[in-house]
């Protein structure tokens, strides 16, 4: 198969930035690339990928605080998040600052996105889940032909993303998960927002939260 992936942490929260491409073009995409943007490019040069655009999967500042400069950068457009999350972009040269990021420039994603939505980048299609609960624009990108997942704060390994922030509610994040992701399979492979990846198999017989046996 065509897609490759690499996880780098970047920032001080140590979040999960995506590195994604197509091996037979080396063209590719960067999910949630909330800082470090240095780090990223290296990545980048090293593998001699070309990247043709910017995936978020919500809008808090360890995910998408880079996001603007780095289009900007590359000429590249966004895509991502759905909409509800725009009042977090529209922060984001404040919180920056409250949580001592440096400073970052304002934006507007190039392309809001909806539930059921597909993402083409560099040949690969990514459908698009709408999975609210931690933010309440929340998305997952998901590649059937690799069986990858990008799950951003929505889920972990033996955990669940938070539900105490502004807009966060914690039934719809159960709900995004039981019912907008595990019928993906369980053999789909998952990078999380923070920490190592998992599947959804195994979050479904082991994650405390989410476990088949807590709804049987």
């Amino acid at each position: 198969m065509p897609m490759k992936a690499a996880v780098l942490p970047v920032t001080p929260f140590q979040q999960n930035c995506t590195i994604f491409w197509n091996d037979e073009t080396m063209r590719g995409g960067v999910s949630d690339p909330g800082g470090d943007i240095e780090r990223i490019l290296e990545v980048v040069g090293r593998e001699g990928i070309t990247l043709e655009k910017i995936l978020l999967t919500h809008g808090h500042l360890d995910h998408a605080s880079a996001a603007g400069d780095l289009a900007k950068q590359l000429g590249i457009p966004i895509e991502g998040p759905h909409e509800d999350d725009l009042f977090l972009i529209e922060t984001l040269p404040e919180q920056s600052a409250k949580y001592g990021f440096p400073p970052v420039g304002a934006f507007v994603p190039d392309r809001w996105l909806v539930d059921g939505d597909r993402v083409e980048v560099a040949g690969l299609t990514f459908d698009v889940r709408h999975c609210p609960g931690h933010t309440p624009g929340h998305v997952v990108f998901f590649n059937d032909e690799a069986r990858l997942a990008i799950v951003g704060d929505v889920l972990f390994q033996g955990s669940i993303g938070r539900t105490d922030l502004p807009r966060g509610n914690y039934q719809q994040l159960i709900d995004s998960i039981t019912n907008r992701l595990w019928p993906l399979g369980d053999d789909v492979t998952f990078v999380p927002g923070h920490g190592p990846v998992s599947t959804f198999g195994q979050e479904r017989a082991t994650n405390p939260f989410v476990a088949d046996e807590n709804f049987a």
